[in-house]
């Protein structure tokens, strides 16, 4: 299906956090002809080789029609599509990430697409060590308690199956840390912390403690580095699944070096009772059994990423989060309806929303 002139790359959910950092990468890969970006609302967004297209995978009776007529003589789709948001509202998290998967699927077997590339996530794997690495041969059950946890697990159970089922389809798996960038800082502030969290509140030096939580060892990378993955699997031949993370691992220590703050010992139970009591209030969107998935999350080896895809991150850690927090201070964002800086109404829309309760 490959053109003379490149490939065509379609991707669903093409307007967020990494959607839009893989359109941008895409746009510059002189192998690709064109890009076809997926998504439940257009953006105002003009990107080289780019077209868009309104799907919304949540409507049974529309999407696999409308997928599998999108992915015609495509050489790829990469499905990035998923709902963090209403956490207070799993059933609607379920059709789109769930269901919704199970539609891209569908369409992708009907299309008869050489390669699907699925974003997964460290939160697909079963609780695991935080003093070594764990390799893709992890156990991907999750943590049951939490949707976002729960839902990333079910669907590999898809992709067990549709891997299976469809051997002349290439199904590629990444499994990232926690992805940040200046552009979606604004987005991830309003999808986990709320809108009671101002940009001054994350200034370095303000604060002269950070907490030191036994078991607080996680992993991030930046935007750039998770499109970069995606597109390396576009044209690699590579199947499977990859753990993608930059270093260092990410604990109090490195939290405090970077707010310039002394990390101080917290008792997990407080720690976890401060979000139950902010969740209760209606303070913030981020439920507690999130809290108790992200603290029991295992560290990745990724060193399959680097010797089969070639990919090594060019940002650290530290890169990544200091991304994150400029683009909180200064409300940064992009022209598509994830990652607007602010909403119409500011941050009254996101108390009219039920903090948690509506995307």
């Amino acid at each position: 299906m490959t053109s003379a002139d490149g490939k065509r790359v379609v991707v669903v959910g093409a307007t967020g956090n990494v959607g839009s950092a893989l359109v941008r990468a895409l746009a510059a890969d002189p192998d690709v002809s064109s890009v076809l970006g997926l998504a439940h609302r257009l953006p105002a967004w003009e990107v080289e080789k780019t077209t868009w297209a309104a799907v919304d995978l949540r409507d049974a009776g529309t999407a696999r029609a409308a997928l599998t007529a999108h992915f015609r003589d495509a050489d790829a789709v990469v499905h990035l599509a998923w709902l963090i948001q209403p956490a207070r509202d799993p059933l609607m998290t379920w059709r789109t990430n769930v269901l919704g998967t199970g539609h891209v699927l569908h369409a992708a077997a009907a299309a008869r697409v050489p390669a699907l590339v699925y974003a997964s996530s460290v939160a697909a794997y079963a609780p695991g060590p935080k003093d070594r690495a764990v390799t893709e041969s992890w156990p991907t059950h999750g943590w049951p308690t939490a949707s976002y946890s729960r839902e990333k697990a079910y669907v590999e159970r898809l992709l067990d199956t549709f891997a299976h089922e469809q051997p002349g389809i290439r199904v590629v798996r990444m499994r990232p840390g926690f992805i940040f960038a200046r552009a979606a800082a604004s987005a991830q502030r309003r999808l986990f912390a709320g809108p009671f969290l101002f940009g001054p509140m994350v200034r370095p030096h303000l604060s002269p403690v950070v907490p030191d939580v036994p078991g607080l060892r996680f992993q991030v990378l930046h935007a750039a580095d998770a499109a970069e993955a995606y597109r390396l699997a576009v044209h690699r031949p590579v199947r499977g699944a990859f753990n993608l993370a930059a270093g260092p691992v990410v604990d109090a220590g490195l939290l405090g070096d970077l707010f310039d703050a002394r990390p101080v010992r917290v008792p997990r139970p407080l720690l976890r009772a401060a979000v139950a009591a902010a969740w209760g209030a209606r303070l913030a969107p981020a439920p507690p059994p999130l809290f108790d998935a992200f603290m029991r999350l295992p560290l990745m080896d990724c060193a399959r990423a680097g010797a089969e895809l070639g990919w090594e991150p060019r940002h650290t850690a530290q890169d990544a989060l200091r991304d994150l927090l400029a683009g909180m201070r200064h409300a940064t964002g992009l022209p598509t309806p994830p990652l607007e800086p602010r909403l119409p109404h500011g941050r009254f829309d996101e108390l009219a929303t039920g903090v948690g309760k509506r995307p």
